[in-house]
């Protein structure tokens, strides 16, 4: 909604705003993190070409969740929940908070997905989710997808500012509710908007957050070979709570391997 007056303009955003702006404040007291990679995605972009034509309809986002969840599966560690002064909650199931974009009033603004027990979906219903989410009709009232809101939801909206942080900061010390309510892993792919070719760093509350960016095409050293490659911008956030530098380094090398060799494709 715009309000115009002479010289200026009033712009009110969605009610999810008001939590995004809360995220924002709840996870800049984290201490993540952030770790910029570029990653070769020629081959798995390849393979994904070839799974659609022999096998079905999958999206590179769908994969990239998928692939995520599959690793942090064999370092569970990273996506543990720090809890009092000496204590970390892993959770048996990763699941990957989504943000997908929407509109609302002519406003495209993110809405979160949460997308469950990912290791064990198939690229199918993981695309056929977020394709879901991403066609769903909402109105400006609605905060979540793929549900109706509950009344605890909106009345958060009501709340001043510093009570609805101190919601999020309540959650965070009670793992099992945040993990009922947001997973343990954030994927935002904001950076894929656009021409910008760089990384973005988010701010999240979870554990473990990945902000996917860009694919371009770089010149890249392959077998002593100079060859144009598609490279992804892809930044990994970790809470230095709960990792040390030495196996977010092994989670990292992990990743990337995983990635580049189009993991279960």
């Amino acid at each position: 909604m715009t309000e115009k007056a002479p010289g200026y303009r009033i712009h009110k955003f969605p009610k999810t705003r008001i939590a995004s702006n809360d995220v924002c404040s709840v996870g800049l007291e984290k201490h993540h993190i952030p770790a910029l990679l570029e990653i070769d995605v020629t081959e798995a972009r390849e393979k994904i070409r070839v799974y659609k034509r022999k096998k079905g309809r999958i999206s590179f986002t769908a994969w990239l969740v998928k692939t995520i969840a599959l690793t942090i599966r064999d370092y569970d560690l990273v996506a543990a929940y720090h809890t009092g002064k000496r204590k970390l909650v892993v959770f048996s199931d990763i699941n990957v908070g989504l943000a997908v974009e929407k509109e609302i009033n002519g406003q495209r603004v993110p809405m979160p997905l949460l997308i469950e027990k990912v290791p064990e979906r198939s690229l199918e219903s993981i695309t056929l989710q977020i394709n879901d989410a991403r066609n769903q009709e909402i109105m400006e009232k609605d905060v979540v997808l793929q549900r109706k809101s509950t009344i605890t939801e909106r009345l958060y909206f009501m709340l001043p500012g510093f009570l609805r942080r101190t919601v999020w900061r309540f959650m965070l010390k009670h793992p099992r509710m945040a993990f009922a309510r947001m997973g343990n892993v954030a994927v935002t792919s904001v950076g894929m908007i656009g021409r910008a070719n760089g990384w973005f760093i988010p701010i999240s509350v979870h554990p473990a957050c990945f902000g996917i960016g860009k694919i371009s095409k770089k010149p890249v050293v392959v077998d002593d070979k100079i060859e144009i490659r598609e490279v992804l911008n892809l930044t990994v956030l970790l809470d230095h709570d709960v990792v040390d530098g030495a196996l977010m380094a092994r989670f990292t090398s992990a990743l990337t391997n995983n990635i580049e060799k189009g993991a279960g494709l």
